[in-house]
């Protein structure tokens, strides 16, 4: 079992989840989900390792936003935050306001951005 920080990753494209492993693993571990469902049961299975969750937004059978409020249900003391190529939108904000989420990034991500984010969570 890694010593390091966990981050868990949630993206429906292998593509994305593969350059998101690429970008941010080195100092934390990296930990990816291809579906919400899978993600939930990552959360589940090391969430005392998990220290943030980002999510993309737009995904099969629910999306990031809906994703997040289930897995609050079980733990709710880490941030977590939507990653999306679409459009920021009223759900999203909604999130936001409602301290859903603590930040909206868009695709192509900003590693700098979000590593700010990242180091003051793990």
């Amino acid at each position: 079992m890694s010593e390091k920080p966990a981050i868990l990753y949630i993206d429906d494209e292998e593509a994305n989840l593969l350059l998101f492993r690429i970008s941010f693993e080195g100092e934390r571990e990296v930990l990816l989900a291809n579906s919400p469902e899978e993600g939930l049961k990552k959360l589940a299975e090391h969430r005392e390792r998990i220290r943030a969750v980002i999510s993309d937004m737009h995904m099969p059978k629910m999306n990031g936003v809906q994703f997040i409020e289930k897995a609050q249900e079980t733990v709710n003391d880490i941030p977590y935050y939507i990653l999306s190529g679409y459009a920021y939108n009223d759900e999203i904000d909604e999130a936001l306001k409602e301290n859903k989420i603590e930040k909206f990034f868009t695709k192509p991500f900003d590693q700098a951005e979000i590593e700010r984010h990242l180091n003051g969570a793990a």
